[in-house]
């Protein structure tokens, strides 16, 4: 008899989806150093040390810089979250939320100009993308424009949340930060650390190919 044979039903399950993680969590992460170094260079302008990082990249090919070493002042870390499925409406703890029980169905990662489910948007949270959002009562035109030149190719959400306490807020499975403009050097510093990163249940599982919410304009 076989080991899997051995296995209960849910232990096989368990395994399988392990394996699955596994295998993406492979493809993704020269991907993953790719556009680290993407997002270092959109705020370096804004960023000293970063920028000097970003040089230090190019001109000498050595490894970006470790995303444990990075220190974002401010950060909430939030533990205990729980990473299960729930069809309901679920009443978090953080406004936006970072992490707890989501939808099924995960919210494909991207710009959108409209408020999104809180529940789907968590479910990518579990598979290690950043959202971003911003009060749209203090986040407009051409501050707006440069907040979108801000994010990533992928594993990210960028999308209006009324009624902040601050003009924007990062928020990435168990980590969120309130940012006092959309200039904020801590929201690079923020993506870098968080994005794809191990703290989350499911890093590099899929950040596409299932809801697309409203207001989806990239």
């Amino acid at each position: 008899m076989s080991d899997d044979e051995n296995l209960t039903v849910k232990q096989q399950r368990e395994k399988r989806r392990a394996e699955k993680v596994a295998a993406l969590k492979k493809k993704q992460r020269a991907e993953k150093i790719r556009n680290r170094v993407t997002v270092i260079g959109s705020i370096a302008a804004g960023a000293g040390v970063l920028s000097l990082i970003v040089a230090v990249v190019i001109t000498s090919g050595t490894p970006p810089v470790d995303p444990s070493t990075i220190e974002v002042e401010g950060v909430q870390e939030i533990e205990g979250l729980e990473a299960f499925h729930v069809e309901s409406v679920v009443d978090y703890e953080q406004t936006p939320p970072a992490g707890g029980p989501h939808n099924p169905t995960w919210l494909n990662c991207g710009v959108y100009e409209e408020t999104q489910q809180n529940e789907n948007a968590v479910h990518s949270l579990e598979h290690g993308a950043v959202w971003v959002t911003y009060d749209p009562d203090q986040v407009s035109g051409g501050d707006l424009d440069a907040l979108r030149g801000k994010m990533p190719s992928n594993y990210f959400i960028l999308s209006p949340f009324p009624g902040l306490e601050a003009p924007v807020v990062a928020s990435a499975w168990g980590a969120q930060v309130t940012l006092d403009s959309v200039d904020d050097p801590r929201l690079g510093n923020f993506i870098v650390k968080f994005r794809l990163a191990e703290s989350a249940p499911e890093p590099g599982a899929l950040c596409s190919q299932a809801l697309d919410g409203p207001g989806k304009v990239s």
